[in-house]
């Protein structure tokens, strides 16, 4: 490898920071991410200019090549966190950047050392070692999705959500399978921009192929169409009331938040729909403990006569007080007939990790309640058919709803408030995350926020409507309970796990042979 990652390397690895943050909403757009690692990959590979001449990196510089991209990635799509955690956490504006930058290092972490692993793969491997970079990609994603409770916030397939008939191979591999395919087109576009000019064709061919294949398919999948038609239909009501956060628990409008609720369900209900969804926390009370608001809300759903879904926090006191996020299911007569615990809780929003480390965030610990998780998916039961709900920031969670198909989840529904993030990039990005989960799983998808983005999803992944931010309004439109799965609800994460062999294996190999002779791609 040749000396220390020189001013060239950091301006391209700042660059492929600034078009992965482009790749994303609100500012940007998901076709960019095809390009966007190229630059990074180029760094990591030494190149030097001259064609087929790219030595690669060290391990360390590697590293710093993957943390400064990462830094310029989060920074870019993450920049809502220190909003967030110094409106509602108390925090003053410097412990709120801080705080923030120290989730967005955090990221950057995984980012390093994928950027270590593949400037040692392609130091020892050549430009095998490009493609092979792509698997440790997706391996370090699956692990950020469970490591620490797991943040699997924007994974890098999640840009194919602005490409559709790309994006349909998340019914075969999941967000995995459109990570990895994203890291290999990138990897693709790197070997032709250093190669020489006979491999560069050859490269660029393979690469245009590699995505065609997969993009003509999809567009036949799309085409087809036939799960739009398949199984039972059902006319869904999805409440958007539009509450500030400052309002939410004035005790002085709950009256008046839980009267839109209504109004808007009885709405809904006027134009058809067989069921309702509230947001996130709807009830401006404990409904489990509010025994004057439970009346009401019970005698009310009665005389609608559908089932209603709809968030408020519970308690449980014995054998210990516990709080937990949880979802309620009201039959048609008012009765409950079944409840859904929060199951993924939002770091830093619902729990502190490593809460007697950060004394220098002590508002922030003391601002954000206490929840327990929730330990089992439960179906939700709708006129002879079982729906699912995954509330907030767990609906980016893919084996959540992948566990939910597996009990008999016909309907996939979420349910949020992002009331907290204001008109950031935070809803857009929290809705095409939960458009994926849609074609993973074969099913159409239904999300009532507080503030918006409410929607429908098709089985696809294509919008049927969404509603902007802001909006006081209620949405009906026509789904289907389906059953038919997808092979990614059948194999699971397969991709990942073969991602991460393939990585160990590749290390391995590489560990045992000499640099490789850069002059071989001449």
């Amino acid at each position: 490898a040749r000396g220390a990652a020189g001013p060239l390397d950091r301006a391209l690895a700042l660059l492929s920071g600034a078009l992965l943050a482009l790749s994303f909403p609100r500012y940007g757009h998901g076709a960019v991410g095809l390009i966007a690692l190229v630059p990074w990959l180029v760094a990591l590979s030494g190149w030097t200019g001259r064609a087929g001449h790219w030595p690669g990196q060290s391990a360390s510089r590697g590293a710093w090549l993957g943390t400064l991209t990462g830094v310029v990635f989060y920074s870019g799509t993450l920049y809502w966190t220190s909003d967030t955690v110094g409106t509602f956490g108390g925090l003053p504006l410097p412990l709120a950047v801080g705080a923030a930058f120290l989730l967005v290092l955090y990221m950057s972490a995984y980012v390093a050392v994928a950027g270590a692993v593949t400037a040692t793969l392609v130091s020892r491997l050549g430009w095998v070692g490009l493609p092979l970079g792509a698997t440790a990609w997706v391996a370090l994603e699956y692990v950020r999705g469970f490591l620490i409770g797991g943040f699997p916030w924007i994974p890098l397939g999640n840009t194919l959500i602005d490409l559709l008939p790309l994006a349909q191979m998340a019914s075969v591999g999941g967000i995995y399978l459109l990570s990895l395919f994203v890291g290999l087109v990138n990897a693709g576009f790197a070997v032709m921009v250093m190669s020489t000019p006979r491999l560069r064709l050859r490269a660029l061919a393979v690469t245009m192929v590699f995505i065609a294949v997969p993009a003509v398919w999809g567009a036949a999948r799309l085409g087809d169409g036939r799960l739009l038609s398949a199984g039972t239909a059902v006319r869904v009501g999805l409440v958007q009331a539009n509450v500030l956060q400052v309002d939410k628990w004035n005790r002085a409008k709950a009256g008046e938040i839980l009267q839109k609720y209504m109004s808007l369900s009885t709405r809904a209900v006027e134009a058809g729909a067989k069921v309702v969804l509230w947001a996130e926390s709807a009830t401006p009370f404990l409904f489990d403990e509010d025994l004057r608001g439970q009346t009401q809300v019970r005698s009310f759903v009665q005389a609608l006569g559908v089932p209603v879904l709809f968030g408020s926090d519970e308690v449980e006191r014995e054998p210990e007080m516990r709080f937990f996020n949880s979802a309620f299911m009201l039959d048609g007569a008012g009765a409950t007939a079944a409840v859904y615990r929060k199951m993924h809780l939002v770091p830093f929003g619902e729990w502190v990790p490593f809460k007697d480390w950060l004394f220098f965030v002590k508002p922030l610990v003391e601002a954000v309640a206490d929840f327990s998780p929730g330990t089992r998916v439960t179906m939700l039961p709708v006129d002879g058919h079982m729906i699912s709900t995954a509330i907030c920031y767990e609906v980016t969670y893919p084996g959540l709803m992948r566990e939910a198909v597996q009990q008999g989840s016909e309907l996939l529904t979420t349910i949020t408030n992002d009331a907290w993030y204001g008109e950031s990039s935070a809803p857009f990005q929290h809705f095409e995350m939960a458009a994926v989960r849609a074609i993973e799983q074969g099913r159409y998808l239904v999300r009532a926020a507080n503030t918006g983005i409410t929607g429908i999803v098709d089985p696809y992944g294509r919008i049927v409507t969404r509603t902007a931010l802001g909006d006081t309004t209620v949405v009906v439109g026509d789904v289907r309970f389906l059953q038919e799965r997808t092979v990614y609800a059948t194999i699971g994460d397969v991709v990942a796990f073969a991602s991460g062999l393939l990585t160990l294996l590749a290390l391995l190999a590489a560990t045992l042979r000499r640099p490789w002779p850069s002059s071989s791609m001449n």
